[in-house]
């Protein structure tokens, strides 16, 4: 067997199920290989696209994303989304047949590149060592939860494999336990804490994980919310806040401020979740729980940092507690009581958040239009979210099922990635309608997907919030500055849609989403809504750019 076959074979015993990718001259065999052991293949217009199907692939359903791409410049194509997984710790496995040779056209260093965006290089050195060096890739993907670039030179992969006993690849080890004095400390803080909040970030993204932080905040009185990439985690627990940050409904955020206690599971506690600071009030004690030290106190400074697994050191704190509490008066009931419960039910959503419709009778207000849409749609969904001005919008009014149901990609702050992203969350959950939210100016770099949404025949609705600009520019460059760099004429968006084999549904009303309403009856094939919004500045964006 050559070492090509072999590789794809092997990762098809390891239960790859799905890979994406563009197939070219260099990989068009291993493709084949693990197609063959019973993996599906999703073939995209563009490695670009093919890269962010697979992590929004991985995302979404747990496993590793794979992507399988053709040497130098079918690699290079794929370098914006790769940042993007890399930087968002997304268990990613790309394929990639390196040319050695210098004076090959298609020669580049490979493994430099993939370790400038953060990904991690392996190569396949020789044949003799062709399987472990793939074994070691995929275990570092999927017990590491890193992006990994598994190089393989196109002289080594045309080469026989020797026999020998195929590698095992290693089982995850167990997160580490924190230590028992910090443990002990962060105990004790909540035993004294009035208003103690927990948030839970993308290293708290798991059933189990999820579990133990809820008793753990039953048991102290805690509110709960979430990072915007584990939204949805804590999705009908009463105490719910949702999002921490930027998107935070203004119940959430006062009550995020006002705590006197915020514990971040698995969670960064960055500029993004905490507004630069500002949702962490003066008084309050931060705590971060973290299964790589590296991270603890890299985004803000904290008071006490554990290095631990987020389900095992929240179990861990609830046993002390309940040791602590044994022989002590009764404790306070933290931040819960019954008023403050009826708050939350009646004002978590953003949709109970009072505001001025500013719909006109040619554009219609993207906070109505996304009401609107999340009361239409079914509540089983997938919602992908691409970067921009608009992006707050579908954040906030689209309601989500739980974690899964959430794919937010924004670590490396691109705009043009949704679409692809949206495609791999669908395949990931095919039980949900997929949604994508994005922007014209994004939709238009990702344009080429649309065509592997029609092929696939997905029921994918992606809703184009189209102000004829790039509106975060527009809406930060205020001072006076031309602005035709940004701003483009009207595209009919729906009617590029129709064009690719989509249901194209120009809105500028409400009456206008009537048209979704049909296509909900038998969901043949993508939608695409050219929804023409008002153009308006977004706060999230203001706060970021600091006016």
């Amino acid at each position: 067997m050559l070492v090509r076959e072999a590789i794809g074979r092997f990762l098809g015993e390891q239960g790859v199920r799905v890979a994406f990718g563009v197939v070219g001259s260099g990989n068009f065999h291993v493709t084949g290989a693990l197609v063959a052991a019973g993996a599906r293949f999703v073939a995209a217009r563009h490695e670009g696209g093919a890269v962010c199907m697979a992590d929004g692939y991985a995302r979404m359903s747990g496993e590793v994303g794979v992507l399988s791409v053709h040497q130098g410049p079918g690699f290079t194509n794929a370098m914006t989304g790769l940042a993007e997984a890399a930087k968002s710790a997304t268990p990613l496995l790309v394929l990639a047949p390196e040319a050695t040779d210098e004076r090959s056209n298609f020669f580049v260093d490979q493994a430099a590149m993939a370790a400038a965006v953060g990904a991690v290089p392996i190569r396949v050195r020789s044949p003799r060592t062709a399987l472990a060096d793939a074994a070691r890739a995929y275990a570092t993907a999927r017990n590491l939860g890193r992006t990994v670039v598994l190089g393989v030179p196109i002289d080594v992969q045309d080469e026989e494999l020797p026999e020998g006993p195929v590698p095992v690849v290693p089982a995850a080890a167990k997160p580490p336990v924190a230590h028992l004095s910090d443990a002990a400390q962060l105990a004790e803080t909540l035993l004294h804490a009035r208003r103690p909040v927990f948030i839970a970030g993308r290293g708290a993204r798991s059933p189990r994980a999820a579990a133990a932080i809820r008793e753990l905040a039953d048991q102290t009185g805690a509110l709960l919310a979430t990072s915007a990439v584990a939204r949805g985690l804590f999705r009908g627990d009463p105490w719910d806040l949702d999002v921490s940050g930027g998107f935070a409904s203004p119940l959430a955020a006062e009550l995020i401020r006002a705590a006197d206690v915020i514990v971040g599971f698995g969670c960064a506690l960055n500029m993004w979740t905490m507004r630069h600071g500002t949702l962490i009030g003066p008084e309050a004690t931060v705590v971060q729980i973290d299964s790589d030290p590296a991270r603890l106190g890299r985004g803000r400074p904290v008071h006490l940092g554990l290095w631990g697994g987020v389900e095992e050191t929240a179990s861990q704190v609830a046993g002390i507690i309940d040791i602590l509490r044994k022989g002590r008066p009764a404790s306070q009931p933290g931040y819960r009581d019954q008023a403050l419960a009826a708050r939350i039910a009646a004002e978590r959503r953003w949709e109970r958040v009072p505001y001025d419709d500013l719909s006109t009778s040619t554009l219609i207000d993207p906070r109505t239009l996304s009401i609107e849409l999340n009361r239409m749609l079914p509540a089983e969904r997938v919602v992908s979210i691409d970067s921009g001005n608009f992006m707050g919008w579908p954040s906030m009014y689209l309601d989500v099922p739980d974690e899964n149901g959430f794919c937010f990609t924004q670590a490396f702050q691109s705009i043009g990635l949704g679409l692809a992203t949206g495609i791999g969350a669908a395949i990931a959950q095919p039980d949900r309608l997929p949604v994508v939210g994005t922007g014209d100016g994004g939709f238009m770099m990702g344009i080429s997907e649309l065509d592997t949404a029609a092929r696939l025949r997905l029921p994918l609705v992606v809703i184009v919030y189209n102000d004829s600009a790039y509106g975060a520019e527009v809406h930060h460059f205020t001072d006076g500055a031309p602005l035709d760099t940004v701003t483009f004429p009207d595209t009919d968006i729906a009617a590029i849609a129709r064009g690719h084999g989509c249901t194209g549904v120009t809105v500028r009303s409400v009456g206008d989403l009537d048209a979704v309403k049909g296509w909900l009856a038998d969901r043949s094939g993508p939608l695409v809504i050219d929804a023409k919004i008002v153009p308006m500045a977004s706060w999230w964006l203001r706060e970021a750019f600091g006016h």
